[in-house]
């Protein structure tokens, strides 16, 4: 009972702050998607809280941006975004989420792994962007990668690296976290 009321509020303190940096975004002349602190914030709580809670907490994100909060990039809300140019990359946040803590729960717990795990969810992430830009904007594939992939790869890694330092320095830190979520 105390580790589903424990998750619950750390879902809802991961969602908030997933909601706070997403506010951190710059615009690209080039993409209709902007450069944002939402991939490191999602990062991040799939590091520290793992594939389920995690995931919550996203998913959580998310519902507060539907129902009208203005938590996505620059103050963005509504289920308009979610079928706009970045609904492809809010998506994918899921996936990227749930990717990022099962492999960090299927391995060690160190920077090496949560480095891997977080590329690879971001990596995941790009993709569900790109495809969703390739169809909404009816781009050719050239055009969607140039807009919702090629750009974004370099700074997904830097917020990668980041999430990745901050979330295994902090979930090493907190006994509890590593007790209920990895087992450790």
């Amino acid at each position: 009972m105390q580790k589903n009321i424990r998750s619950v509020i750390l879902a809802g303190m991961f969602a908030a702050v997933i909601g706070v940096l997403a506010q951190f975004s710059i615009p690209l002349p080039f993409s209709p998607v902007p450069l944002t602190l939402q991939t490191f914030a999602i990062g991040l709580t799939a590091t520290i809280l793992g594939s389920k809670t995690g995931t919550y907490a996203i998913v959580g994100y998310l519902l507060m941006g539907m129902i009208g909060l203005p938590v996505f990039a620059g103050g963005g809300a509504g289920i308009s975004s979610l079928v706009g140019p970045t609904g492809g990359f809010l998506v994918g946040f899921i996936f990227n989420g749930l990717i990022t803590g099962l492999i960090i729960e299927k391995t060690k717990f160190n920077y090496f792994w949560a480095i891997v795990a977080n590329i690879v969810g971001a990596v995941v992430t790009l993709a569900f962007g790109t495809a969703w830009l390739k169809v909404s904007g009816s781009m050719p594939w050239p055009h969607a990668f140039t807009a919702g992939f090629f750009p974004f790869v370099l700074p997904g890694i830097i917020k990668a690296v980041a999430a990745s330092y901050i979330g295994v320095l902090v979930g090493k830190r907190l006994p509890f976290i590593n007790k209920i979520y990895r087992h450790a």
